[in-house]
């Protein structure tokens, strides 16, 4: 038996074992970081070991290095789900609150409120929908838990044709699919509608790069880097593409637009056009009839802060760098770190285009670059800069894998890329883990909600002070919403001086003698601390003034949360 063959069983075993010993409440700045033991560690560095040793023997199979790509998903994304006795990220928990309220509703959600643009992009929660409904299952909670590590494992098999479309090397395509794992810090990969949609976005272009002159059936380069070319391309297999693109199109915004400028990327070679001008075209068809009819009323009611966002392509490259003063001492530290492997990711990426010839005459530089263009054209939020560097790393990691590939032939040489392979996957675990104190919810949390959804009349207000809370949004179009931290300025600062004023301002809306409900809670609390949204004391305050305020009725507490029931005076 072979070391690879050990190594892999070995690592699966010590993780395994490792989480035995995690106690979760000893979660602060660096989230799980903090508590994960010395044998988590162990195994990650058996695995990385065991893989290239794997890669670097003929004799050690496929299934082999397939199995160590599924153990590295699994010791990075299942470690939550594992540990977690809830579901992890408020994000995640939104979604199930949309999904829920469409299959209550038959579709669209009436009244939806600021949820409408889920109306106008339903693709991915009417699959979940029909999902339930041929499983019998009421509601997508009892696995939306395992969606990083599915979502992930089903990336395998795209990124494995996309790679394979450029290079016969072992080496350089299984090398690529655990360097793109090992700088997947991002995160979009929850029970989301972007992670479905990118799921998508590299299988679309997974079977366009096939079609690419130059790519064969066997892959699109010799073992040793050079390209190869197999005669003109074959015919594009276009339905799947168009069908793909249309779920693409309805299921999120941005995707659709990143998945135009990767093709019109590739479509600038000449000898491409033939075979990416129809996928780039019905992108851009599909794109445009969806926008112009299902998605109008949001882009009508958007439309001047998108062409707002087009004259200032400086502050939308620097809109996701928040800034860190506030944050907490941990969370700057991991602000550095990530910015630092972001920087490395792309220096790697430039220094293959240079070192290596070959890769100038593939797609990859030009798949590594499209993106670009809609960094400059908008912030989205502040995430833009975050979804540039998601859309780029599947071209990304192959160029990387390029470059350190010729020096993992040789002894010393091997050993130093494999020193950068897992200095990359250290800067993905601050990334990754780094807010899990945030991220995960007690079973109180969860409790103590949904007792105040069970209780809340229709019409009744839900307040909090950030969004961090989970399930929170169940309902979503019977309960108004106000979220403190999304208030005006003059209301967050009056949150320091003068909570209950402050309370009374953002609702004030509310018709007279509108009851509103107030959680408050320990996931709450944490983001204020880590993120510096509020100051870090906000909840603690916020929950002495309400405790002290006559009006107020206790609806449920425990040590994780509390709501409480205010009805005003109708007067």
């Amino acid at each position: 038996m072979r070391p690879a063959h050990l190594l892999l069983p070995l690592a699966l075993l010590v993780w395994a074992l490792s989480l035995r010993a995690v106690d979760l409440s000893g979660m602060d700045d660096l989230g799980l970081l903090q508590v994960l033991p010395a044998g988590y560690w162990v195994a990650v560095v058996l695995l990385t070991a065991g893989f290239w040793l794997a890669v670097r023997d003929r004799a050690v199979r496929v299934r082999w290095l397939t199995g160590y790509l599924l153990g590295l998903i699994a010791v990075i994304h299942a470690t939550p789900t594992l540990l977690y006795p809830t579901l992890r990220y408020a994000w995640a928990w939104k979604h199930v609150d949309v999904l829920d309220a469409m299959l209550r509703s038959g579709g669209q959600v009436p009244h939806a409120g600021g949820f409408d643009i889920y109306n106008q992009w339903p693709g991915f929660f009417l699959l979940n929908a029909l999902y339930l409904r041929v499983t019998g299952l009421e509601s997508a909670l009892g696995y939306a838990a395992w969606a990083p590590p599915v979502v992930n494992a089903l990336l395998l098999g795209p990124l494995l044709l996309l790679y394979r479309s450029f290079s016969t090397d072992r080496g350089l395509v299984w090398g690529g699919l655990w360097v793109y794992y090992c700088c997947a810090w991002v995160g979009q990969d929850y029970f989301a509608p972007q992670a479905f949609a990118f799921l998508l976005f590299v299988t679309v272009l997974a079977l366009v790069a096939r079609q690419l002159p130059g790519a064969a059936p066997g892959g699109g380069a010799h073992a040793s880097g050079s390209p190869e070319r197999a005669g003109p391309p074959r015919p594009l297999l276009l339905l799947p593409v168009l069908l793909l693109e249309a779920a693409v199109v309805v299921s999120h915004q941005l995707t659709p637009l990143m998945l135009i400028c990767v093709l019109a990327a590739l479509a600038l070679p000449r000898r491409n056009r033939r075979a990416v001008l129809p996928a780039l075209a019905g992108a851009v068809v599909l794109t445009v009839l969806w926008d112009t009819t299902a998605a109008r009323p949001f882009l009508s009611r958007n439309l001047p802060e998108f062409l707002a966002g087009l004259t200032a392509p400086d502050a939308n490259v620097v809109s996701g760098l928040a800034g860190l003063g506030a944050a907490a001492p941990g969370q700057v530290v991991v602000a550095w770190v990530d910015r630092g492997l972001s920087a490395t990711v792309i220096l790697l990426a430039v220094l293959a285009v240079w070192r290596r010839p070959w890769v100038r005459r593939t797609p990859l530089p030009l798949m590594a670059a499209a993106p670009l263009p809609l960094l400059l054209a908008n912030s989205y939020g502040g995430e833009m800069i975050f979804r540039v560097y998601l859309f780029a790393l599947p071209a990304c990691a192959f160029l990387i894998t390029a470059l350190l590939r010729p020096a993992a032939r040789s002894g010393a040489r091997a050993t130093a890329a494999v020193a950068v392979v897992l200095a990359l996957l250290g800067g993905l675990f601050f990334g990754y883990y780094s807010k899990e104190n945030m991220n995960y919810f007690t079973p109180g949390e969860v409790s103590a909600v949904a007792r105040m959804i069970e209780v809340a009349p229709p019409g009744a207000v839900i307040v909090s002070v950030t969004g961090n809370v989970p399930g929170v949004a169940a309902r979503y179009d019977v309960h108004p919403r106000v979220q403190l931290n999304q208030e005006s300025e003059d209301v967050r600062r009056q949150l320091a001086t003068d909570p209950l004023a402050a309370l009374a301002r953002a609702t004030a809306f509310a018709p007279p003698g509108t009851p509103f409900y107030l959680v408050l809670n320990r996931g709450q609390a944490a983001e204020c601390y880590l993120t510096g949204v509020l100051p870090a004391d906000t909840v603690a305050r916020l929950g002495a003034a309400v405790d002290a305020a006559p009006r107020f009725t206790v609806v449920h507490r425990d040590d994780d949360a509390a709501v409480y029931r205010y009805v005003p005076d109708p007067g």
